[in-house]
């Protein structure tokens, strides 16, 4: 007998939203932040300010930490699927190719964990439903960031390679992090967080430093808010959410990043917002309404019921 089938609940779905603001956030906190960081130090802060603040917060709980080489391995191998080497590919590419393109292909990694739990789990199996939400959501971040991005993929291969080699890894840290749901999210978050800092810290000290291009209470104020915000509290829900609905719903962020982005682009930075940016994001709803499926659902019942009614002989 086959698992049941992970789905998506009210709750899950709020958090999913709270997950895309926090990572939309983290595109405005690192714009700022790399005015005066190296990439791999604003990602080696990143990650080792997060992991310390929840490592306090469990000290503060006194929450049971898991025991042998193990549980500790398993997050050292999701601090590389998860964060080292995604953020290293990612900060790489954007250097080769556009950060509208860049995002367009992050926005694939839903595709990939589809395709990847299907073949590798047997409570995660694809369905057409499923795989035409992504299709038609991945279709609203193409028309959200624009598709005059898309002529960019004719350029530099190396770079649009190494992010669709973020979105695999981030597909596979999903799968991998499943194995991990008998351990708390807060403990989960927190040693992952750890594993990432370890493998970061070579590459950071590697790096020549940044000359400082802003005063250093807003550097704090942007690296405190990329850590607590959108690092810290940030996969504490993504655990959360793995171990209640799966790899191939908490990827779905990937599509709403770009919504949450845009909003706050368009909160905090004055961006105008126009037919094409409405027209992207409403596609982008349905596809997470197809992949959501109860809509659907409802439509089928509805049309049954009535179809029901006008054969029954009380409606003659």
């Amino acid at each position: 007998m086959s698992p049941p089938a992970l789905r998506m609940g009210p709750i899950e779905w709020l958090m999913l939203v709270t997950l895309s603001l926090l990572w939309g956030a983290s595109f405005f906190f690192n714009a700022v932040a790399l005015q005066a960081l190296a990439p791999f130090h604003l990602v080696l802060l990143r990650v080792g300010i997060a992991a310390l603040v929840l490592w306090l917060i469990i000290a503060v709980r006194r929450a049971p930490l898991p025991r042998g080489r193990r549980a500790w391995a398993g997050f050292l191998l999701m601090g590389l699927l998860n964060n080292a080497l995604p953020f290293t590919l990612i900060v790489w590419g954007q250097t080769q190719i556009s950060s509208s393109l860049a995002a367009i292909l992050n926005a694939t990694t839903p595709f990939f964990a589809v395709m990847l739990t299907h073949a590798l789990t047997a409570d995660e199996r694809i369905s057409r439903g499923k795989l035409t939400g992504v299709l038609v959501g991945l279709a609203g971040v193409v028309l959200l960031i624009g598709p005059d991005a898309l002529a960019g993929i004719a350029g530099d291969t190396l770079g649009q390679l190494a992010i669709l080699g973020a979105a695999i890894s981030y597909s596979l840290a999903g799968i991998f992090g499943r194995r991990m749901a008998g351990t708390v999210p807060l403990v989960n978050a927190a040693g992952m967080l750890t594993g990432a800092t370890v493998l970061m810290l070579p590459l950071a000290l590697a790096q020549p430093t940044v000359t400082p291009g802003l005063p250093d209470l807003a550097v704090g104020a942007v690296i405190l808010g990329s850590a607590v915000l959108s690092t810290a509290l940030a996969y504490l829900l993504y655990f959360r959410i793995l171990r209640a609905a799966g790899a191939t719903n908490v990827l779905l962020v990937t599509l709403l990043v770009p919504v949450s982005a845009t909003l706050f682009g368009i909160g905090l930075l004055g961006e105008s917002l126009g037919w094409r940016t409405l027209a992207g994001m409403a596609i982008i709803f349905a596809g997470l309404a197809i992949i959501d499926g109860r809509l659907l659902r409802g439509r089928s019942v509805m049309r049954k019921a009535g179809a029901a009614g006008r054969s029954s002989p009380d409606s003659r």
